[in-house]
């Protein structure tokens, strides 16, 4: 990533936090948005939906792949990921999400989101290493 990526990081963050309004997070009340932009140019954005079993809850990262394919199809590719909160806490995507997100994003792909020392950005390959290789395409 170079330093004039970073405005485009900031807006695409900032649809992450505007798709972090509409969590549907009763039970935990942690509110996450995930924004995508595909290599296509377009902008997906995704929030969590919590379910009372917990281990049914959607990931907002992972909500925002599945819109994503629903509305461009099998081949997109991801060229950059945002992930905010309204809860001012730490949140990377978790394990299952950066699992998700190998299946479609280019592995040098910034993942910009909420650290414990602030915004951080990533490349993807740092998240998940060797995660884009695991495909067996």
């Amino acid at each position: 990533m170079t330093n004039s990526d970073q405005p485009e990081l900031e807006k695409l963050y900032g649809a992450a936090r505007k798709a972090a309004e509409n969590s549907y997070s009763p039970y935990s009340e942690f509110r996450v948005g995930a924004a995508l932009r595909l290599t296509n140019g377009e902008t997906v954005t995704g929030t969590n939906v919590e379910n009372v079993s917990y281990g049914l809850t959607i990931c907002a990262e992972r909500a925002a792949v599945v819109r994503a394919v629903s509305q461009f199809g099998p081949k997109i590719r991801v060229a950059a990921v945002a992930v905010a909160n309204l809860n001012g806490k730490a949140s990377p995507p978790c394990g299952a999400c950066r699992q998700v997100l190998a299946e479609f994003i280019e592995p040098g792909a910034p993942v910009i989101f909420p650290a414990a020392d602030g915004t951080r950005t990533m490349a993807f390959s740092e998240l998940l290493p060797l995660g884009t290789e695991m495909k067996l395409k």
